[in-house]
């Protein structure tokens, strides 16, 4: 199908066949090290049982020594990981005046000051599947974008079987600036596949994505583009802010909402001043299309496959910066489908992890210091970290019920002190960092869910316990996130 104004046409079944190959083996056939196809590796699965074996001898021979190294180490890696994260908060709390290096800013005039005839083609990809229900949702959001419309290359990626969607896809306003792309059904059904498959037919300079339920700010488009004209050349990525325009529904949705502001405002603009790879969002993330091509576009087998594109463009040496432009999405009020959602997100920061360390000497000379300590604390460490919290606190509870002699003899003093150090300490000083950061975005209405957030942090780590179930049991196997869940959805 073609769109209103002419842009892209139908592929033969050749051209199909080609481009689904390419979808789904490029990456896999042309970096093979760099492909979630495969989770772990010969060599990672024989250093995985030697260290395995070597930790059961050990624990045979001084079991009580065994296990208390191991505590140190859970907690040497908690602390590092809770003291990165707010030093990368605490260094983008910015004001108007004195505001974060690590954000590019583009205001409205500047925006507006191009001329629709010099503005390149802009691809925009929309991947949707079993969406019927909020196609409608999708046409006022995208459909909002202030951008010349013989300049804008819209695909709608639908799954070529999802006939539900592409009925009410067909039946919407959203033919009128969209072209209906449906893409073969092949395994593996993720979103990377069916982005990459848009990408070999895309006719823009630039490309970005939007999830069907996004509404982004309609200047957005144009930002980038002043931005990346701006910006240095190796930038390749911006990464825009995401937030939730559903924010106050629930409990479960403030605290999600409190958790995107902190990372979007103040954790990823950390990461952009210190020269450290972005871990980058599934949405609103704008590329120069030359280089994405050139990397095989995302991994169509890793479930975060946003994060992954973020090392990936750092290790070829290019840089991610933040927009100051935001998306509103809409944050799922359901707990079900946030575990399901959680739980992927870890399991896609496990697989980005388990990959990029093949060869982690290699990993290093790519990144440098600063970007590998980005990536041990935030990719690695925040599934770890995740998982700990409960742990830690089950294990304070049962001390304090009676300092029980297991307790006494795994937790010498000293480990003891750091132990108490990370659970009170750490966690005070994160939710004392959310408490400023929606202070500082005039959020008071989260304040209430922000003091109770350990009961957030509860559910996710069963969404990461999760995750460390089906990274062995299901690696790429998508779990969908159903949206639409709320009739409180605002334009930005």
């Amino acid at each position: 199908m073609t769109s209103a104004d002419g842009h892209g046409q139908v592929p033969t079944d050749e051209q199909a066949a080609r481009w689904l190959d390419e979808s789904i083996e490029g990456l896999r056939r042309e970096r093979p090290e760099l492909s979630a196809s495969v989770v772990l590796t010969r060599r990672q699965q024989v250093t995985l049982a030697i260290l395995l074996a070597a930790l059961g001898a050990l624990g045979a021979r001084w079991p009580q020594a065994t296990v208390v190294v191991a505590l140190a180490m859970l907690n040497l890696v908690y602390a590092a990981a809770v003291g990165y994260r707010v030093k990368l908060a605490r260094s983008s709390f910015h004001s108007v005046e004195d505001r974060s290096p690590g954000v590019l800013h583009v205001s409205d005039e500047d925006a507006m000051a191009i001329d629709d005839a010099d503005l390149p083609a802009y691809s925009v990809l929309l991947p949707a599947y079993d969406e019927s229900d909020i196609i409608a949702q999708l046409v006022r959001g995208v459909g909002a974008i202030d951008y010349p419309r013989d300049r804008l290359d819209v695909q709608l990626l639908l799954e070529a079987d999802d006939y539900t969607t592409i009925a009410s896809a067909e039946s919407s306003d959203i033919t009128s600036f969209a072209r209906i792309v449906l893409v073969p059904p092949a395994e593996p059904r993720t979103k990377p596949k069916a982005c990459n498959y848009g990408l070999q037919g895309a006719t823009g300079r630039f490309v970005t994505i939007y999830d069907a339920e996004d509404r982004p700010e309609p200047l957005q488009l144009r930002r980038a583009v002043v931005a990346f004209s701006r910006a240095d050349p190796e930038v390749a990525c911006l990464q825009g802010r995401l937030s939730y325009h559903n924010a106050t529904q629930n409990l479960l949705t403030r605290w999600f909402a409190i958790e995107y502001d902190v990372w979007f405002a103040y954790l990823l603009p950390g990461l952009a001043a210190v020269g450290a790879p972005l871990p980058l969002g599934g949405t609103s993330n704008h590329l120069k299309i030359d280089v994405l091509r050139r990397l095989h576009g995302w991994d169509a087998f890793n479930v975060t496959e946003d994060a992954d594109l973020g090392i990936r463009l750092a290790r070829y040496g290019y840089r991610s910066a933040v927009l100051d432009s935001s998306t509103s999405e809409d944050a799922t009020s359901d707990l079900v489908n946030w575990a399901r959602q959680r739980s992927r997100w870890n399991k896609g920061y496990l697989q980005t992890a388990l990959i990029h360390l093949r060869r982690p000497w290699r990993l290093y000379r790519d990144l440098g210091p600063a970007g590998m300590l980005a990536f041990l604390l935030i990719i690695l460490g925040t599934p770890i970290t995740s998982l700990l919290n409960p742990v830690a606190w089950l294990m304070t509870l049962y001390w304090w019920m009676g300092n029980p002699s297991f307790i006494a003899a795994v937790f010498p003093g000293w480990l003891m002190y750091l132990s108490l150090a990370n659970l009170f300490v750490g966690n005070f000083a994160t939710i004392y960092i959310d408490v400023l950061a929606l202070r500082d975005l005039k959020r008071p209405g989260l304040l209430g869910a922000c003091l109770i957030l350990p009961l957030y942090w509860v559910l996710m780590a069963v969404g990461t316990a999760k995750a460390f179930v089906q990274i062995l049991t299901a690696p790429s196997y998508w779990e969908k996130t159903m949206h639409g869940l709320t009739d409180s959805a605002p334009r930005p």
